[in-house]
């Protein structure tokens, strides 16, 4: 029976993050995922914001959390090397209805400590954001509204906490907790083997509350809201500059429109109440929503310029909060339940809020004397000026070798992507890593070269390559 000091159920962001902040420590720290690559299931589709909390329920756990991890950002994006822009975002108001609500929706920011928000007149507004309906009546700019790359956060956050000693068990679900004596013993997994651990977090996400079932305390249940998105060329006619958001109503935030921090425009998303935690299907109804409602900020986009459509579930918990727990009557387990579009946001504050409970509750955690906070990136290619890139193909002939053409993604790069710690496995873990096949044409060219690639790297037949989890396969054989 494998032993660890404290393990964590899920890889996704707050999973990451809480790896991430324990690695600072001298402890033994397991982490137990279940798909192929880290990232869980909801740090994969989301809107790639890093909120300011301005409008969140104040005095609530989640606006403490998301208005502490907004400014933490600039520092952890420098010393993991990940893509972070604060492009800022505005609320314009387009009816009178809407803009009667600024000044309510300004005075939550105030009770939330979001000091930084201004009004903004139609005609500022307009210079900053030239394809805004010109109806606009006024609005509010919110300057510390980010954007950043959320499959890169959650693999830096990983790959740091790995580097730093953390092991990591992907393609690996949990299927038990074992509790004697009012406190947790053991994980129980479906590879047949136990995991013994003094402390355990459940940071499972969408499935949170069926890993809280196994030690009694699922008072509450999990249900997915789908997002669904668009992701328009990154050439489209109709751009923005930072992120548009339409004023909330009582039932939902609404859509938006906002650059992602690769050039492309993102737009979305829906809000859709389910009961399948796997339906991340779009549909044209949901599609047309969207359009038709950011039409109303701004008019003029072009979603015939759309590359890809995807959607996102966020888990909706019930009764609804964000709610991070320990039981007086069952020592050594955490439970954290409720994250939802806040999550990626508020991943790094509730990796530092979750360790300082379990020091609190009694944890012995020494600092490292030889902790490594930095991280080196994969170098991006497409970013490099000709003689950085004249000097990388000198060390490396690979990186002269062109496979992706839509975000002219190298050889190396992919090399790199498979080797480094965490290395990707799959076609999408390549995809999150460097980009290949996110382009115009979405892999139609360079999917067969990534695949080998994958394949003589790992030295496995092309037939076992695959899109992601086990199932997904992409080639079943040779026609000749």
């Amino acid at each position: 029976m494998k032993q660890t000091d404290v393990l964590i159920i899920g890889a996704g962001a707050v999973g990451s993050a809480i790896a991430w902040e324990l690695a600072k420590y001298r402890l033994d720290v397991t982490v137990v995922e279940k798909n192929e690559d880290v990232g869980g299931d909801i740090s994969r589709a989301n809107s790639a914001i890093i909120h300011t909390g301005y409008d969140a329920a104040p005095g609530t756990l989640e606006s403490q959390l998301v208005v502490a991890a907004n400014p933490m950002y600039d520092k952890i994006a420098a010393d993991l090397d990940i893509p972070f822009e604060r492009t800022g975002a505005i609320l314009p108001a387009f009816t009178d209805e809407q803009f009667e609500k600024l000044p309510a929706l300004k005075h939550k920011a105030m009770l939330n400590r979001v000091y930084d928000i201004e009004y903004l007149t139609a005609k500022e507004l307009l210079e900053l954001e030239p394809a805004l309906n010109p109806e606009v009546k006024g609005g509010l700019l919110i300057p510390r509204e980010s954007i950043i790359d959320p499959f890169i956060l959650v693999i830096a956050l990983a790959e740091n906490a790995a580097d730093n000693g953390v092991h990591f068990l992907l393609g690996t679900k949990v299927t038990g907790i074992i509790v004697s004596e009012g406190a947790v013993r053991a994980v129980k997994t479906d590879k047949g083997e136990e995991i013994r651990a003094k402390y355990i977090i459940n940071a499972a996400g969408l499935y949170c509350d069926e890993i809280a079932s196994y030690v009694g305390k699922n008072k509450y249940y999990v249900t997915p809201r789908k997002g669904q998105f668009y992701i328009l060329d990154k050439k489209t006619s109709c751009k923005v500059n930072r992120i548009v958001l339409p004023i909330p109503t009582k039932t939902t935030k609404g859509k938006l429109i906002c650059p992602t921090i690769h050039g492309n425009i993102l737009v979305g998303p829906t809000a859709e109440d389910l009961l399948d935690k796997t339906d991340k299907r779009t549909t044209a109804e949901g599609l047309a929503s969207i359009a038709e409602d950011v039409r109303k900020m701004v008019p003029g986009v072009v979603l015939r310029d759309t590359i890809t459509q995807y959607s996102g579930l966020r888990a909706q918990r019930n009764p609804e909060g964000l709610n991070i727990e320990m039981y007086d009557d069952l020592a050594g387990y955490v439970d954290i339940s409720g994250v939802r579009s806040t999550g990626l946001t508020g991943s790094v504050s509730i990796a530092k809020y979750v360790v300082d409970m379990l020091i609190e509750s009694g944890m012995k955690a020494e600092f490292k004397t030889n902790h490594n906070p930095r991280r080196r990136g994969i170098p991006c290619f497409a970013e490099m000026s000709d003689e950085e890139r004249a000097e990388l193909i000198a060390r490396d002939k690979r990186y002269g070798n062109i496979i992706c053409r839509c975000e002219t993604v190298t050889e190396g790069q992919i090399c790199d992507a498979i080797h480094r710690t965490l290395g990707a496995r799959s076609l999408d873990a390549v995809k999150r890593r460097v980009r290949a096949g996110m382009g115009r044409c979405q892999g139609g060219f360079c999917t067969p070269k990534v695949i080998e690639i994958i394949a003589r790297e790992l030295g496995i037949p092309v037939e076992e390559v695959r899109k992601s989890e086990p199932g997904s396969e992409l080639v079943i054989g040779n026609l000749r």
